[in-house]
């Protein structure tokens, strides 16, 4: 790219085929997750295009990301999927935006604050079945939703769960968790409570158990075309989103006996050709050992320590290479691909981090 050191490409045509492809296997709406914007690929762009692939509602973790939405002229439903402080109650349901609830003093703030409003709250009750992370235990879930019921000016709009092992080969704790939903659900459907929209699978629920997908999927790391995890791939017919690139800025031949960069960790031990790429740790490309990038389809391994803005490779074996020749850190080029899932091995972490991690300053280039 001639205007940036380093940029990210989203194929937004992969990401609606990605929704098209859930919604098949599902049979129901898609919650398109684009929190922590859009997992590193651009919250806006990926919303836009998950609502154009067919996505119902957008979910995000913060006030922030709802309201970023919004100002950006998403009109969809959003649920704030996490921990809202009470003073933005107020935001929130000015704008439209679903809160999540899983205690009585945010349902009396929310009552309070869309009366205050003149407007109606919109409410999802968290129910926790074994996360044991946010949401009101099972046993009392009946109790709250007939408490938020009984507010005028609330909207009891959704029920949902979350699986805290749906990625696994073994389905005991997810399938566990989905049965006390299941009875969660009935009581509140005896009671006549049951709200619009019930939710639970995640990404890999949805994969592993469709037949668990209530009326709505939240989705996250699959519309990316990133697999939940290794015991959990996904099927055939989903696609990467992301793709991060960068270019040579320089070439030098480095003599016999020197080092390159920081520390001199790697030093020449034959007349070597360095390339210096744009691209570093304040970038979210991690300073450990064993990188590798691709240069004219070949791997090359990066050399020496990465630095906050840079980062070195050798090209003895590509000389064929060029300054200004395009990288790619992640993404194919030529007959080869690196995936988030290979760095996220090198890194020791899940992809979700590799592309999260993609610093803020890395332009994200939708087409």
């Amino acid at each position: 790219h001639e205007l940036y050191s380093t940029w990210t490409e989203t194929d937004l045509q992969a990401l609606k085929n990605n929704i098209r492809c859930l919604r098949d296997i599902t049979g129901v709406r898609v919650m398109a997750v684009v929190k922590a914007n859009g997992y590193g690929h651009g919250a806006i762009p990926m919303a836009r295009s998950a609502i154009e692939g067919g996505a119902a509602w957008l979910g995000v973790a913060r006030i922030e990301e709802a309201l970023e939405l919004r100002y950006a002229k998403i009109q969809e439903p959003i649920l704030l999927l996490g921990y809202t402080p009470l003073q933005r109650f107020r935001e929130a349901i000015e704008n439209g935006i679903s809160l999540t609830v899983w205690d009585k003093v945010q349902v009396d703030a929310a009552e309070k604050t869309a009366s205050s409003l003149g407007k109606v709250g919109l409410l999802h009750l968290k129910v926790d079945t074994g996360m044991n992370r946010l949401g009101v235990k099972s046993e009392e879930a009946l109790e709250m939703a007939a408490f938020i019921r009984s507010k005028p000016n609330l909207l009891f709009e959704g029920i949902f769960t979350h699986f805290a092992r749906a990625d696994e080969a073994d389905r005991y704790f997810a399938d566990t968790q989905e049965k006390s939903f299941t009875r969660v659900v009935e009581s509140l459907e005896k009671e006549n409570l049951l709200p619009p929209w019930v939710h639970a699978c995640n990404s890999a629920g949805a994969l592993a158990c469709p037949g668990a997908a209530f009326n709505m999927v939240r989705a996250g790391i699959s519309i990316y075309g990133l697999h939940p995890s290794p015991q959990c791939p996904l099927p055939d017919g989903f696609q990467p989103v992301l793709s991060w690139k960068s270019v040579i800025s320089a070439i030098k031949y480095v003599e016999p006996g020197q080092g390159v960069s920081y520390g001199h960790i790697y030093v020449c031990t034959k007349r070597e050709k360095v390339g210096t790429v744009p691209v570093g740790y304040a970038d979210g490309f991690r300073r450990v050992s064993g990188n590798e990038v691709l240069v004219a389809g070949k791997r090359a391994p990066v050399i020496g320590r990465v630095c906050m803005d840079q980062l070195m490779i050798s090209l003895d074996h590509i000389p064929e290479a060029n300054t200004g020749d395009e990288v790619v850190l992640l993404g194919k080029q030529g007959e080869d691909q690196i995936t988030a899932e290979e760095i996220a091995a090198r890194w020791g972490t899940i992809n979700y981090e590799v592309t999260c991690g993609i610093g803020a300053r890395v332009p994200r280039l939708p087409f």
